[in-house]
């Protein structure tokens, strides 16, 4: 269910709250290009970003942006997801890596923090989302199981 949301090249709007819109030209594959539309309240309205890859056998996406009017240049990230058994519980472990650009203007230090931020906003919307989504499957409340990390 998290690879599901995970994956959606063409609806990071689902779990990322930041997104308010995505348009993906031509077929959804490795090498395609959307252009994500931002919420205000971010230092951009706009980014181009390409699919670099997409394993769904090893849960793995990996997406570059190659445009837009932020400052995140250079910046790629792998995502991967792992199914993890805790207390006899399944549960799903989400881990996001990522390489950027350190602007001008900018120290490394600030750099990682803001895109941290990022990342940390969107798995743990990831997991509220996911969770919802598996209590509507379910049709009951399920139990927190610590939804998804980050490790960067």
């Amino acid at each position: 269910m998290v690879w599901s949301l995970v994956r959606s090249f063409d609806q990071p709007q689902k779990y990322k709250p930041f997104v308010s819109r995505c348009i993906v030209q031509g077929d959804l594959k490795i090498g395609s290009l959307r252009q994500v539309d931002v919420k205000s309240g971010l230092p951009a309205t706009m980014s181009t970003e390409r699919l670099e890859l997409l394993d769904d056998e090893e849960h793995i996406l990996g997406i570059r942006i190659v445009g837009g009017d932020h400052r995140l240049k250079n910046y790629s990230s792998i995502i991967t997801v792992h199914p993890e058994i805790t207390d006899g519980r399944p549960g799903t472990i989400v881990i996001e890596s990522f390489v950027v650009d350190v602007p001008n203007g900018n120290t490394n230090d600030e750099t990682c923090y803001f895109v941290k931020a990022l990342i940390n906003c969107n798995l743990k919307s990831l997991a509220e989302v996911s969770e919802r989504m598996a209590i509507q499957i379910r049709g009951g409340p399920i139990q927190n199981r610590g939804g998804p990390t980050m490790r960067v």
